[in-house]
């Protein structure tokens, strides 16, 4: 007589019917598949690293006992490596080229998204006082896509593209897209924080920066030779103290929090990779809103 299996010798005594296979509905088994959970016999049940799946879900998973989320391949930074690794560069540059044109056809709105501490605008009469302090936060985001002349935005979107496309392709993009709109935001906070009130500022220079200091991080976690991204970052810092009309304060900041969060990024352990690049993240979030916030209540 055959020996009939633990499981199934339970069911038949308390008088429960077995399960049938999926596949075989004639065969009742005991056993079910550790990831959907459905009753497979001994001939559709394939070993896996823990207990056994159904043929499905070895076809869907690999056969690894994982989602089959587990198994694609992942950037250095743990993200999921996309079909198109410029997919978000290219927006940001759509974005950036739109707003340049927008701005071309309507000039006004220039004075309308232009980061503002607080000053008098005198236009309508009888005028308004405008600016970040008023209330106006949103001039922090706005002038990060905001450029007037055509050199300026010319050598901000290159930038944005030779450093972007790269960065994209090794954090991934969320963390990527994470990366551009904090070291903008941080750069808006610097300015506001130290330039004068009255004092426009405007343009991707600070996000773009943080891309350079997020390269100079990912090429020292990768061992490359740093010294050609060294080398045009210091020209670049020449000419941001050097030139005038440059807003100097969106540069500083941009690097520092690209910096920042790059090393949270790629130095991130495995086991907590996320809890770490999320705090890494927060902490350049929370000390941009420290300085927004100790800003406007020393201007109110």
């Amino acid at each position: 007589m055959d020996q009939q299996p633990p499981g199934d010798r339970a069911a038949a005594g308390s008088g429960v019917p077995m399960p049938t296979c999926y596949r075989h509905p004639d065969r009742e088994t005991g056993i079910s598949c550790t990831r959907c959970g459905r009753p497979i016999c001994p001939e559709c049940m394939v070993s896996a690293s823990v207990g056994f799946q159904c043929p499905d879900c070895v076809r869907q998973g690999s056969g690894t006992g994982h989602h089959p989320a587990a198994s694609r391949p992942r950037t250095l930074a743990g993200g999921s490596v996309a079909a198109d690794p410029r997919l978000v560069t290219k927006i940001l540059v759509g974005i950036n080229l739109a707003v340049f044109l927008l701005v071309s056809v309507r000039p006004a709105l220039v004075g309308d998204l232009t980061l503002l501490g607080l000053a008098w605008d005198p236009s309508p009469p009888p005028g308004s006082i405008e600016g970040v302090a008023e209330g106006q936060w949103y001039r922090l985001v706005t002038s990060m896509f905001l450029h007037q002349e055509v050199v300026h935005i010319g050598f901000n979107m290159l930038g944005l593209w030779w450093l972007g496309g790269q960065l994209e392709a090794a954090l991934g993009r969320s963390r990527y897209l994470a990366l551009y709109l904090l070291s903008g935001l941080a750069g808006s906070a610097l300015t506001y924080l130290i330039a004068a009130p009255n004092q426009g500022s405007l343009g991707a220079s600070g996000a773009v920066y943080g891309l350079f200091g997020a390269t100079a991080v990912l090429m020292r976690r990768m061992n490359y030779d740093m010294r050609p991204v060294l080398v045009l970052l210091a020209i670049n810092m020449v000419f941001t103290f050097t030139w005038g009309g440059i807003a100097w304060e969106a540069h500083v900041g941009g690097l520092i929090a690209g910096v920042v969060i790059a090393i949270g990024m790629v130095h991130a352990p495995r086991d907590r990779r996320t809890a770490v690049q999320v705090g890494a993240c927060a902490l350049v979030l929370l000390a941009s809103i420290g300085i927004i916030v100790a800003r406007t209540m020393s201007l109110t």
